[in-house]
């Protein structure tokens, strides 16, 4: 799907995952539906595993299931990990939702960290492929609409251009640093600590 003009009002699903333990078998996934970063249409939930190798394929379901579905424009992640190293293959999810994919997070990623972490699993390098499949780390600054504060956060991008995805992202950054559906996602998944 392309996208040849960013309204203000872009249908945007948001996802981010709940709190969880190590020892937990899986994690709560939230998805919040908003048109720009000004009103929430909808709320989608489904389940991941800590540590497992089914983000993509619990976010395909989650998005194509979804009765929002035909009006989705762009799917948000808040970065390219779900319940702990659940790494999304963001180029299969944009392929399998015909929806393009940003993942946005407010540090830059460690890499020499995440790849030190990701050696403890038998299938290291069926990982750490996915995450250098997600291309590059972008910068954006973004301004705080309470205190006009500048910050620096970094997005990647599956089936969408940076300019365009800067411009999302900047559209749906109305109450902080960070895309409203994404905020809301991590809001409701701290709240909902548990629930099954």
């Amino acid at each position: 799907m392309e996208i040849y003009s960013v309204k203000p009002e872009i249908r945007i699903v948001g996802f981010d995952d709940g709190p969880f333990l190590t020892s937990d078998n899986d994690t709560l996934l939230v998805g919040t539906i908003f048109r720009g970063g000004s009103w929430m249409d909808g709320l989608i939930t489904n389940r991941v595993k800590v540590d497992g190798l089914d983000s993509t394929e619990r976010i395909t379901e989650t998005v194509n299931n979804s009765p929002h579905k035909k009006q989705l424009r762009v799917i948000m992640l808040d970065g390219v990990t779900f319940g702990g190293f659940n790494i999304v293959d963001m180029e299969k999810l944009s392929m399998d939702t015909g929806i393009p994919v940003i993942a946005v997070v407010r540090d830059k990623p460690d890499f020499d960290s995440i790849e030190k972490a990701l050696r403890k699993f038998d299938d290291y390098d069926a990982r750490w492929k996915l995450i250098e499949k997600a291309g590059p780390v972008r910068p954006l600054e973004v301004k705080n609409p309470k205190t006009g504060k500048l910050k620096k956060i970094w997005f990647q991008t599956s089936a969408i251009d940076a300019q365009t995805a800067r411009n999302i992202i900047k559209i749906s950054s109305t109450r902080s640093f960070i895309p409203e559906p994404l905020r809301v996602a991590h809001l409701i998944g701290q709240g909902l600590r548990g629930y099954r």
